[in-house]
């Protein structure tokens, strides 16, 4: 979900998550929508979002915080029952426009209303949004999501279904798009044809349809993963069953973003019938395969990392150790009031233990490195505990293009690996050696083949075509959010 406020260059973020649910017969849907949800943080700290459909009538509550700052108790029996649920959460942004830009987004319209969740980037937002605006269309945000519901409203003056309207619409969009809507009576999902992010569906027991962006949230409400969508399908469900329209289907080769594999997703998630814990864990073998060194012990960077760490382990016949502890009461979205408190801040989330890294030669398995300040923290943490060296090893390729399919990477002069060699970046974050994953291999993470894999940021090559020069600006000032691991 792109933002075209003015933001501060910082760090890579979370992705967005969405959730849909379509229940046979009336029910209490909020609380299990909560529940979809508090699986999907991971993606997004910023801001929670649910509408509820109840014939019709849709009675939605969204807000800036952490799904249960948003939720209490009190606010999910207020949301009542109803037959289906969209829900949203959003990456952390900064600037006012905060509050107005949470989704799902809820637009009333000639045949009715209709809310929508969207996880991911446009590539022609802004042309699109000139036409819009040229034909009277009024926006509230300024987020390219509100770009994709107003074109498949203006496409629904002529379609003879929402589901159509959508196919007809997704004719228009370029880029990076999961969608999940609710019309009056139907629940829809949409992947672009790419597939440049996850989406996938689920059952329950009781008959109840469940969409989202990752399995984990089918497991959170009680729903049996059967099968992610494919790209460019479209799904509805309603009353009268489950219709599936492949038509914008096999138009594209398949580019899912790899980064999902290895940071964004939860290891619990299975992803286009991959199991992202297992594909970490090969991109710790292949790094071990690419960069041995002699050390005592592998521990890997909580929480993206450990996975690879302990196929490294595997590979190379090191130890494997739990070589730091993460407070688990202190969100992605804490924020240290003074700079000194900033600067510290890192030993609040991240500690090492002493005993696993002493007098040790230790290999550091992380998900990535961007600028390169945070893990240079880290590494610093690890020499006061008394590591002898330190060999860091980076279980993606060196980032060096921005992306604009839905992943705020900073503009290729902010990134260090345009900057300088891989042995001066060693030298600047204070490792004894480094390693990054190839490209060759960051492609078979879930096998000995290719399956199709969007590596745009690693210099594998735009997909489509990206915002023209005066487009970009808004494309290259990401959204800030706190990390700690993988800068």
């Amino acid at each position: 979900m792109n933002d075209l406020t003015q933001r501060q260059p910082r760090h890579l973020h979370e992705e967005c998550g969405v959730l849909g649910l379509y229940a046979p017969t009336r029910g209490e849907l909020a609380p299990l929508a909560y529940y979809g949800l508090y699986a999907l943080q991971h993606r997004g700290q910023e801001s929670a979002g649910i509408v509820l459909n109840d014939d019709g009538c849709f009675n939605a509550w969204c807000d800036v915080g952490l799904v249960n700052e948003v939720f209490p108790r009190e606010r999910l029996e207020a949301m009542g029952q109803g037959t289906i649920a969209v829900g949203h959460v959003r990456y952390a942004t900064t600037g006012s426009d905060r509050k107005r830009n949470v989704q799902p987004i809820v637009i009333n319209h000639f045949k009715g209303r209709m809310a929508m969740a969207h996880n991911g980037n446009l590539t022609n937002s802004f042309r699109l949004r000139q036409a819009l605006e040229e034909r009277g269309s009024i926006f509230h945000t300024t987020t390219d999501s509100e770009v994709i519901a107003y074109t498949i409203v203006q496409a629904r003056l002529t379609a003879p279904s929402i589901e159509a309207a959508v196919s007809a619409a997704m004719d228009k969009l370029e880029g990076a798009y999961s969608l999940v809507i609710s019309s009056p009576t139907k629940l829809i999902a949409a992947r672009d044809p790419y597939g440049f992010r996850p989406l996938c569906m689920g059952r329950r027991a009781d008959g109840m349809v469940v969409f989202a962006s990752e399995s984990c949230a089918l497991d959170a409400v009680g729903a049996v993963f059967e099968r992610d969508l494919l790209p460019g399908e479209i799904v509805s469900v309603s009353h009268r069953g489950m219709v599936c329209d492949t038509s914008h289907c096999g138009q594209r080769p398949k580019k899912l973003c790899v980064f999902e594999l290895i940071y964004f997703a939860r290891p619990d998630s299975v992803i286009d019938g991959a199991s992202v814990s297992l594909a970490r864990q090969r991109a710790g073998a292949f790094l071990a395969q690419e960069h041995p060194v002699e050390a005592d012990v592998v521990i890997g960077v909580p929480d993206s990392g450990l996975d690879a760490a302990l196929g490294y382990a595997k590979a190379s016949g090191i130890p494997y150790a739990m070589g730091f502890t993460k407070n688990k009461y202190i969100g992605r979205t804490f924020i240290s009031p003074t700079q000194s408190m900033r600067e510290t801040g890192v030993n609040l989330k991240l500690n090492p233990i002493r005993a696993e890294v002493e007098g040790k030669r230790v290999v550091l398995i992380d998900d990535s490195i961007v600028r390169g300040t945070t893990c240079r923290r880290t590494i610093q943490l690890l020499r006061q505990a008394g590591a002898r060296e330190i060999h860091m090893r980076v279980s993606a390729p060196p980032f060096v293009a921005p992306c604009f399919y839905g992943t705020d990477i900073d503009s290729a002069d902010k990134l260090i690996a345009n900057h300088h060699t891989t042995e001066e970046i060693a030298d600047i974050i204070g490792v004894d050696s480094l390693g990054y994953l190839s490209l060759e291999h960051v492609v078979q993470l879930t096998g000995p083949e290719n399956t199709g894999f969007c590596t745009a940021c690693f210099g594998g090559g735009y997909p489509t075509e990206i915002p023209g020069p005066g487009e970009k600006d808004r494309f290259e000032q990401p959204i800030g959010r706190n990390k700690s691991d993988g800068e």
